[in-house]
């Protein structure tokens, strides 16, 4: 059994490779190249005059298109360039958290059966909500930020050829570093189906699961989002939706819990040497994730609740 299950596990992570790849490759290279050309530096220009909004110079949107449009740690590479609060940071720090690398998660949502409008619609309205009420509710924070490192920035380079280069060189990266993480972790995922144990793991879950409005066989897309985050946690995503028969709506609502609540550790350690307190930023994506996603079940239960009497009544 167990060969069987390595040979399944590893053609599984192979083939969720090349799926994620035909995304995570030209996005990367797109953005990377982009970097050099005045095209961020525009939208940054254009969202510039929002920031006031959210309690934050102008030149916190460069942190913010950066995390956005690419990853957390490029927008700490932002965040590092500038001289913001405690407050300022935390408020970056929150959004970023909500709403980073937007292109490669959302076409990975996509690549699960979840509605692009709704993702979009959850992670930036959860950004903007959160940094504006953070802006009305804290008075502290007026400290300056003291950065514990100084994060890598993009290489200077010149010449298209150059830039071209790097941009494939990074979406090669990226596509290597999935494969790392994903074929292991499919390998023993198999395995872990084979021996029947993730079957006692969904029964442990299911108490949680029913609380969130879901059923217990898409429990697995929950802890592997939640533990190494939305890109490489999609390999188990799609392998429970083609064969675990995880519903839509279990996909959605996982979804809708995993874009405020994915990767939570490593996302929350890694704004540790910015001094900022991070204890409250995990407690919100916690809180948000949960209250978010029971109060979206509880109403889609609710609906289906009433389409069927209206059906039942109809006959």
């Amino acid at each position: 059994m167990t060969k069987e299950s390595v040979k399944k596990g590893l053609l599984a992570g192979l083939h969720t490779t090349w799926t994620l790849g035909k995304v995570i490759f030209p996005v990367t290279l797109i953005i990377s190249i982009l970097q050099y050309t005045p095209v961020l530096g525009w939208i940054t220009t254009i969202i510039a005059p929002l920031m006031h909004l959210f309690g934050l110079p102008g030149e916190a949107a460069i942190p913010l298109v950066l995390g956005k449009f690419l990853n957390l740690y490029a927008g700490i590479a932002g965040i590092l360039t500038l001289e913001l609060s405690v407050k300022e940071v935390f408020i970056i720090a929150i959004m970023l958290s909500f709403s980073h690398n937007l292109l490669i998660e959302s076409g990975v949502a996509m690549k699960v059966g979840v509605k692009l409008w709704m993702i979009l619609a959850v992670r930036i309205g959860l950004a903007v909500i959160s940094a504006v009420v953070i802006n009305l509710v804290w008075n502290g924070g007026s400290d300056t930020a003291k950065y514990g490192f100084i994060s890598s920035a993009a290489p200077e380079l010149e010449g298209a050829g150059a830039i071209v280069l790097y941009g494939i060189e990074k979406a090669l990266a990226g596509i290597l570093q999935l494969a790392i993480i994903v074929i292991p972790l499919m390998v023993i995922i198999q395995i872990m189906k084979d021996l029947k144990w993730l079957d006692a793991f969904s029964r442990l879950l299911a108490p949680f699961m029913r609380i969130l409005g879901m059923k217990p066989n898409a429990s697995m897309t929950l802890v592997a989002g939640l533990t190494i985050g939305l890109a490489y946690g999609a390999g188990v995503m799609i392998q429970a939706v083609q064969e675990d028969n995880v519903s839509k709506k279990d996909i959605t609502l996982a979804f809708i819990f995993l874009v405020a609540c994915h990767a939570v550790v490593e996302d929350t350690l890694i704004f540790v040497p910015l001094g900022i307190p991070v204890l409250p930023l995990l407690l919100i994506r916690v809180v948000v994730a949960l209250l978010l996603t029971i109060t979206v079940g509880y109403l889609w239960n609710r609906a289906d609740i009433t389409r069927r009497k209206e059906a039942t009544y109809g006959q």
